[in-house]
């Protein structure tokens, strides 16, 4: 049942992708709008989260939906938690690092997950106990044994200025004792390219749950530890997620947690 599941979200996930790359290079200036300070929408991300729920109600008629644009709607225990289109502000300005994120969340855990990079035609898909693929092809975190030497990416905590002088301290730390630190704007590719072993670790500060959903699952099926500041499982509750091969993110929630945990940084 997962395979047919996940099947679904894997051509749910192209069908977004498809609809944006038409519009991408083609926005008009009235067809983006800031929907708070740093956090832009698009005509692009309307357009592809209709595409791929109108898919998704057709093929599930009984699972809910958690999108990014439209909100909650239908079943709470099972539902497709769904974004159009992650890296918006990297998509309105042409620079061609973004994602279609579709996850099958069911009692709070994910059990089917797709990530699409459409300009890059690159498909990371998991479900539960079936391993992590790219393009069909099997992948696994690094196997790193720290992060002495370690590729890791981050991302600002845009939404959460509060938190900033944390996050630059953690920030500063983690550049001292790696080989390089990397902000790509995408959260729902950092992890994928975390499962896919092109970096050995990511952290970020109150994602929402279409940011993560997917990407976790993802990284979890590839061999690796996806956990919140504690070290605990539920990272959709606060938002805050450390991924990475097991022994970079041992080391690295233990940096993190010298600076916070996870009653210091909440949504």
């Amino acid at each position: 049942m997962t395979g047919d599941l996940l099947a679904s979200a894997i051509s749910a996930a192209q069908i977004g992708g498809e609809v944006l790359r038409t519009f991408f290079g083609e926005l008009k200036p009235g067809e983006i709008t800031e929907k708070a300070r740093n956090d832009w929408v698009s005509t692009a991300d309307r357009a592809a989260e209709r595409a791929i729920t109108a898919y998704l109600h057709e093929r599930t008629p009984k699972f809910g939906f958690l999108a990014e644009e439209a909100g909650a709607s239908g079943a709470v225990g099972a539902r497709w938690v769904i974004d159009p289109l992650d890296g918006t502000l990297n998509f309105v300005r042409g620079f061609p690092h973004f994602a279609v994120s579709v996850a099958l969340v069911v009692d709070g855990r994910a059990e089917v997950g797709a990530v699409y990079d459409p300009m890059r035609d690159e498909m990371f898909a998991a479900r539960r106990g079936g391993g992590a693929t790219r393009n069909g092809v099997p992948i696994r975190v690094t196997g790193r044994d720290g992060l002495a030497g370690a590729f890791v990416t981050t991302g600002f905590p845009f939404r959460v200025h509060r938190y900033l002088d944390t996050f630059l301290a953690v920030f500063r730390e983690t550049f001292m004792r790696v080989a390089a630190l990397r902000r790509p704007g995408a959260a729902a590719l950092d992890l994928a390219h975390t499962a896919a072993g092109i970096f050995d670790a990511f952290f970020e500060f109150c994602l929402s749950p279409w940011d993560i959903a997917a990407g976790g699952l993802i990284v979890t099926e590839a061999g690796g530890v996806v956990s919140n500041l504690d070290g605990g499982g539920d990272i959709f509750t606060s938002g805050n997620v450390i991924a990475g091969s097991p022994a970079v993110h041992a080391e690295l929630l233990a940096l993190i947690q010298g600076f916070c945990r996870e009653a210091d940084i909440r949504p």
